[in-house]
């Protein structure tokens, strides 16, 4: 089990310097809803939740309180730049560069927050998050430039989607995922959660090694809160 831990860390801090514009980066294959936990939960640790209501390519899941490890936030005009340049903190992090000088389990999935920018041209927000495992999720420890997010239980609505991730087609998958929902009580309840925001964030989750060419599941999360938290 250890060996196949360090070989998944390994080969995901190895597909950070891959050229995200080329080859088996593009090809996003959608799968739509995602009741089905991803394959990668059977070997690692993810958090836990529960379907609530499977629809039309979506699903909406109850998320219980959770701590995630945090990048700042990271201005790019690319999710996948992105998401490199906040791993690359969190990997140093799980192998021990924090103040305990802690090794930490991976777990999956790495995710992404997106705020997206006005214009195609202008650099996005993104903040890239580790889960904590179960054992560290009381005192994760702290770390210079990382801060520790502590999510109550919440909702998501989740679309899934297969391939690598790419620039290209993810923001697609966003918005797929956020049509497929309108006319629904979780619409409203998610623009009601977002009507701050000038446009809607986001997360991107992703779940698999990048040596991993079947199975692969990646998500779109759209967060939100109901007003009771009876469904």
């Amino acid at each position: 089990m250890a060996a196949s831990l360090n070989l998944f860390k390994l080969s995901f801090l190895l597909s950070l310097f891959s050229n995200s514009n080329v080859g088996v980066w593009h090809g996003i294959r959608s799968s739509g809803g995602a009741t089905a936990s991803p394959i990668t939960c059977s070997r690692i640790e993810c958090p836990s939740y529960e379907v609530v209501h499977a629809g039309n390519g979506y699903a909406i899941r109850r998320y219980n309180t959770t701590a995630w490890v945090s990048t700042s936030p990271i201005q790019d005009i690319s999710l996948v730049e992105a998401t490199r340049t906040g791993f690359l903190q969190l990997f140093d992090y799980i192998q021990g560069k924090n103040n305990y000088e802690e090794k930490i389990e991976m777990t999956a999935p790495v995710i992404s927050q997106v705020l997206p920018s006005d214009g195609p041209f202008c650099a996005s927000s993104f903040v890239v998050s580790f889960y904590v495992p179960k054992q560290n999720q009381a005192n994760p420890p702290p770390a210079k430039g990382l801060h520790v997010q502590r999510w109550a239980p919440t909702y998501a609505a989740v679309r899934q989607f297969s391939g690598f991730v790419s620039d290209y087609d993810v923001g697609e998958e966003a918005a797929t995922l956020h049509n497929s929902l309108a006319g629904t009580t979780w619409a409203a309840a998610i623009d009601k959660s977002h009507a701050d925001e000038a446009i809607m964030e986001y997360i991107v989750a992703q779940y698999n090694s990048p040596f991993e060419f079947e199975d692969r599941v990646n998500e779109i999360w759209l967060m939100f809160e109901m007003e009771s938290d009876s469904v």
